[in-house]
């Protein structure tokens, strides 16, 4: 493979006229400087892609590209204002033209005729983004880097593509795969996993726990870790106990790629950002800056669920819905040519919800599975979604009976839009009163992201927004708290009413201020919805804590009675139930020949290990921290 350019060039016909040939990751990028074989060679490159298994795409060299204004005015006539609001951004080097549009359907519709006749026209490649029917100033910030450093990111993406493509360059091929549990092995938090070859090392997740302050971080200082070896970073999902501490490796050197899914980039990079703003606010040191954002945003690479791509000589990965959040993923590794197929669950959820499709179940080949455990004992009686939403009707029901407030402390993805769905669907139905419902922190621009990727949505919400025109995200009981001053009046303000805010653990965030304002008040209810990490307030006050301590000032804490009710409602949860993790693995296919345990507490990865082995006789093992095992 280390001639694969050439090799490709050499397959093309001679009018093809290539100029230059490159990588873009592991995608073959060709520029030609024949209009006609631009317009015209797609039989020839689809031969040569049937041939080489690999993509291919065809741009034309970028002193041929019509000129920018006039391009401009070309699009504008074709699309005649039918893709409602328009950006044009130019991709001079690459020769891409980017179009950001309300209704990027029109140009893909009718086999994408539009999108032709504009490359036809204007000689441009057309990449076509969505822009959010409600704003989103992190989704803006992030296209922004991306479009400054377009010259950076085409020299980057090259590097990647010529370390895949450059061979077996550490050692000889030999036939061992090996996992580092560096974090989240018989705990919940700090997810992060070691992989290593011969050839490859590969960190699955980075992750940060914000419920511990002795066991916040993973072991990145162990011998088996070097940020100077390290090939590539995958990350599951964007909450933070899975990506908290990516930045960080930025700081500290890492200049390699990322791989994830549109949404999780956009949603790890303000999720990132909120915790170093809480951590200023709290007077603490950052455990790194914005500009280490920015350089996690300028190396990602996003895949969608199904796109295969190689990330070394000798691991090709593909991403799969894990149904947990927007763009979460199981990640599922090809290894050493087919020696081995590995995959990662990362969190996932065995059920359709109101927001997401459940998690994959089919693959092309699996040897071995890592998956979590946070519900794995039969002890974790979870309640269905059904029963959870009847319950919360009854208590928003009662609370605006005796006019309170009902504080729902969220996850800022995930937990927050599936019961926003399920609040707006039941007062839409006339099951609850029409109250407020006040949105802080960074709820609301998640909701602005999750309205940029509704492909990533549960088919029911994807219907409702393409067919009915109706997106749920977009109804008028959902208001945006946006300073202090606003908080205030609403705090000041008489009830009833409803507020979502963040952190969902009472960590930090929102949710603080709103916990003191409300908890002496026996009319207000506390409803928890999302899991609450061992020493958080949350978990301490879901345990019967009722007098709390909440800090004031820099040395100064106030005591707090909580005489608000207090309920837990987990069928919301974006983790599988205990039994939906034993029907998942019942379901794979095809049967893996060894399961691990890991991102959850020790009883529970043990009982899930054992009671898996039980019923499927699959090999299973629940590592601790800084163990290693051996795959193959």
């Amino acid at each position: 493979m280390t001639k694969i350019l050439e090799e490709v060039t050499r397959l093309l016909p001679p009018e093809a006229d290539i100029v230059e040939a490159c990588f873009e990751g592991a995608n073959i990028v060709l520029y030609t400087k024949n209009k006609k074989f631009f317009l015209e060679g797609t039989s020839s490159i689809k031969e040569i892609v049937d041939n080489i298994k690999k993509r291919i795409e065809l741009r034309i060299e970028h002193s041929l590209c019509m000129e920018e204004e006039e391009t401009k005015e070309t699009i504008a006539k074709i699309l005649e204002g039918k893709a409602g609001k328009t950006n044009i951004i130019f991709d001079y080097q690459r020769s891409i033209v980017i179009i950001e549009t309300e209704n990027p359907g029109v140009l893909l519709t009718n086999s994408g005729e539009l999108a032709k006749e504009i490359r036809k026209q204007t000689f441009w490649t057309l990449e076509i983004k969505r822009i959010p029917p409600i704003r989103s100033q992190i989704l803006e910030s992030i296209r922004q880097v991306l479009y400054e450093n377009n010259d950076y990111r085409r020299k980057f993406l090259n590097k990647v593509g010529k370390r895949v493509y450059d061979g077996w360059t550490r050692t000889k091929r030999e036939g061992w795969i090996r996992i580092s549990f560096l974090g989240s092995a018989r705990e919940v938090g700090r997810s992060a996993y070691l992989l290593q070859t011969p050839e490859s090392r590969v960190l699955l997740d980075c992750g940060l726990n914000v419920a511990s302050s002795d066991n916040a971080f993973p072991y990145l200082d162990t011998p088996e870790f070097n940020i100077q070896d390290l090939d590539a970073v995958i990350i599951s999902h964007s909450h933070i106990d899975h990506v908290g501490m990516l930045p960080y490796l930025f700081k500290m050197g890492y200049r390699g790629p990322v791989y994830m899914t549109y949404p999780t980039r956009d949603v790890s990079a303000l999720l990132c950002l909120d915790g170093i703003d809480i951590q200023q606010k709290e007077g603490k040191p950052g455990l790194y800056e914005t500009k280490d954002i920015k350089e996690m945003v300028k190396h990602t690479i996003c895949l969608d669920y199904g796109e295969v791509t190689d990330i070394t000589p000798d691991i090709r990965i593909t991403l799969y819905n894990a149904g947990h959040i927007l763009g979460s993923s199981l990640v599922h590794m090809h290894i050493g040519n087919g020696l081995h197929n590995f995959m990662f669950t990362g969190d996932f959820n065995y059920e359709t919800s109101n927001l997401l499709g459940q998690a994959a179940t089919r693959f092309p080949r699996l040897e071995s599975v890592m998956m979590e455990s946070t519900y794995g004992t039969k002890h974790d009686k979870t309640p269905t979604r059904r029963e959870s939403e009847e319950e919360l009707i009854k208590i928003i029901i009662n609370t605006v009976k005796r006019k309170g407030k009902v504080l729902m402390p969220v996850l800022g993805v995930g937990r927050s839009q599936e019961v926003m769905l399920i609040v707006e669907k039941i007062m839409e139905l006339g099951k609850i009163p029409h109250v407020p419902i006040y949105l802080q922190g960074m709820v609301w621009d998640i909701v602005a992201i999750h309205t940029a990727y509704p492909s990533f949505l549960s088919p029911k919400v994807r219907k409702s927004i393409f067919q009915y025109d109706h997106n749920p995200f977009l109804s008028p009981i959902f208001k945006r708290v946006g300073s202090q001053k606003e908080m205030q009046e609403i705090i000041d303000s008489a009830g009833p009413y409803i507020v979502m805010a963040t952190s969902g653990m009472l960590t930090g965030g929102a949710s603080m201020s709103y916990l003191e304002a409300f908890a002496e008040n026996p009319k207000n209810t506390l409803i928890l919805t999302c899991y609450q990490g061992v020493g958080s307030l949350g978990r301490r006050i879901q345990e019967g804590e009722r007098e709390i301590y909440i800090q004031s000032g820099a040395n100064k804490q106030e005591k707090i009675d909580v005489k608000m009710d207090v309920h837990t409602l987990s069928g919301f949860s974006g983790h599988s139930s205990f039994k939906q993790l034993t029907a998942w693995v019942r379901n794979l296919q095809p049967k893996p020949r060894k399961i691990i345990m890991v991102h959850g507490d020790q009883s529970r990865c043990v009982e899930l290990a054992s009671v898996i082995y039980q019923e499927n006789k699959i090999e299973t093992q629940s590592p601790k921290l800084l163990e290693s095992i051996r795959l193959r």
